[in-house]
């Protein structure tokens, strides 16, 4: 598809979708308690919907109301074994958090994914469940999907430290773990997103958090309840930027989720200088009103525990990176490799085509603005937020066309990216 390009400017309010993680994680949780859990502003992309599909293999109720989903809970104990394979669809979360979650039901499964999730490592989760009396195997020493489970009635407890920085990993365990006999020790490497640890307590479960140190009992049964799921800040990370870098631009984002583990690019981008305002904060919701406005940027350096609670808008933050005047270092992101893509590398080479100075790096990049970005072809490769980095920076050239090849990629987690991007341009 041809995008759009030399906008003159983006102003307007929105309501960014539901947040994905939450969507997925509400599904799950709604599923594993007893009653009927009631979801408000889910996400309906193609990867929340594929965790929908998996659960109503395993026999959960799931009713699709428009205003509300309805979750008819089973509990750990209900679940029953597939008559079909599981189909993950392109979504890593599916995949990863159910490995855990089927990792103490006594039944057989195989799950497996795309051309894209079958390319992605799960060793990660794959090893430590099998520490725990998983049966579990998958293609390569790396475990690539399809992968085959046999899960254990006597699931063993862990104390297991994450060599990685990964919710995902993190989360597939604690499912797991809720299923052991006896207490579960998790250490993180860096604090990440902490949206399973804050359901667990929600659904009326208990976990023990000490720093990077989760403590969690197994046996624990959840109750149902009613979840409200914020913006998603990661799709909001495509306005904020466009915002940022588009002359005359004003724009105003609408119930953010702002968890304190996924705010880093508003760290970025304050330490950036850029004009973001924060408002109606609403405490227990985690969400908050913010707005942009164009901005003269600088450069800084983006590392450390910073980068797991951004993880995921790295892609549009290397953008952003391009108008800035100076040298922006992204370090300490090797995770990238292993997302839809091989993002790191990916990225480049899309901002490069078009015109940026980007030199990928084994964990990161050393991008060099500012750019004056021209026309080119792109292929998303599958990968949503290559697709919607794309779709932003065409906005930007002043000369030549952008095609962009498989943009039905953006339908995994923002269906109506290209709707709510045109209501935006002034």
């Amino acid at each position: 598809m041809k995008l759009q390009t030399n906008a003159s400017g983006l102003r307007g309010q929105l309501k960014v979708p539901g947040d994905k993680s939450i969507s997925h994680r509400s599904i799950m949780f709604g599923a594993l308690a007893q009653g009927e859990t009631r979801v408000h502003d889910i996400l309906r992309g193609e990867d929340v919907l594929s965790t929908m599909a998996v659960f109503r293999e395993m026999g959960v109720k799931i009713e699709d109301k428009g205003a509300e989903v309805i979750v008819h809970g089973v509990g750990f104990k209900g679940l029953s074994a597939p008559k079909n394979r599981l189909d993950m669809g392109n979504s890593g979360t599916s995949i990863r958090l159910i490995s855990g979650v089927l990792a103490g039901q006594p039944f057989s499964a195989e799950l497996f994914g795309d051309d894209s999730l079958s390319k992605r490592p799960m060793d990660r989760v794959t090893i430590p469940l099998r520490e725990m009396g998983v049966s579990v195997s998958g293609e390569t020493d790396r475990d690539l999907p399809p992968l085959k489970m046999t899960g254990s009635a006597h699931l063993k407890p862990i104390n297991y430290t994450l060599p990685v920085a990964s919710a995902q990993v993190k989360s597939a365990l604690i499912f797991a773990a809720l299923q052991a006999e006896g207490e579960s020790v998790i250490t993180e490497k860096e604090l990440t997103r902490n949206h399973t640890e804050d359901m667990i307590q929600q659904f009326g479960g208990q976990i023990s958090i000490n720093g990077k140190e989760i403590r969690v009992k197994g046996g624990q049964t959840f109750t149902a309840t009613d979840i409200t799921v914020p913006g998603d800040i990661s799709s909001a990370a495509f306005f904020l930027v466009a915002g940022l870098i588009l002359p005359n631009s004003d724009i105003t984002l609408k119930n953010v989720g702002i968890n304190e583990t996924r705010t880093g690019i508003i760290d970025v981008i304050q330490a950036m200088g850029g004009n973001l305002v924060i408002s109606d904060r609403d405490e227990l919701a985690k969400s908050a009103t913010l707005t942009v406005k164009t901005s003269e940027l600088k450069p800084t350096e983006i590392s450390g525990d910073l980068i797991p609670r951004l993880i995921d808008e790295l892609p549009v933050i290397a953008l952003l990176a391009t108008q800035t005047n100076g040298t922006t270092i992204i370090r300490d992101a090797e995770e990238l490799k292993v997302k839809e893509t091989d993002r790191i590398q990916v990225v480049a080479d899309m901002l490069n085509d078009m015109g940026a100075a980007i030199t990928p790096t084994d964990d990161g990049m050393i991008i060099r603005g500012k750019s004056l970005l021209t026309g080119a072809t792109i292929n998303t490769q599958g990968d949503h937020r290559i697709g919607m980095t794309a779709a932003i920076a065409s906005l930007l050239v002043k000369a030549g066309e952008v095609t962009l090849e498989r943009a039905e990629a953006i339908d995994t987690s923002y269906p109506t990216f290209f709707q709510d991007l045109i209501s935006l341009v002034d």
